[in-house]
């Protein structure tokens, strides 16, 4: 895992973990996409899912895009589990600086570390939010 990249983006991402019903923890992927990459934004945010529904132990999950609630704002997904839509993760593509940056909260029961490593198996530089 690297060290912080982005200081302001590590303390929104913090904030977004402020205790509530549930223990989170967050993940920021520092990706070199652009805004016109959105097929390869779609493909990441697939295997991110997989990587995250795998350690979180929560067996299949699909991506929940929000298109039909006004709750949910553009660029923000959930992973929720098939059999029940139970919460696996919610995300935020933002584009900062002419790149896309992810970021990912999920169950701090999740196992943090090793989907820090898959994710930075992939190529990215992946900062942990504890």
């Amino acid at each position: 895992m690297s060290d912080v990249l982005d200081t302001d983006l590590y303390q929104r991402t913090k904030a977004l973990l402020e205790p509530g019903e549930i223990e989170l923890v967050g993940l920021i992927v520092h990706t070199d996409l652009s805004g016109r990459e959105d097929l390869e934004m779609h493909e990441l945010t697939v295997e991110l899912n997989d990587i995250i529904a795998e350690h979180a132990d929560k067996g299949e999950s699909y991506i929940y895009a929000g298109n039909d609630n006004t709750d949910f704002s553009s660029n923000q997904f959930q992973g929720l589990t098939v059999d029940d839509e139970e919460f696996v993760w919610e995300c935020q593509q933002l584009l900062r600086d002419g790149t896309f940056d992810l970021v990912f909260y999920y169950e701090a029961t999740a196992d943090h570390e090793a989907i820090a490593a898959a994710v930075e198996a992939l190529g990215h530089d992946v900062t942990t939010v504890p």
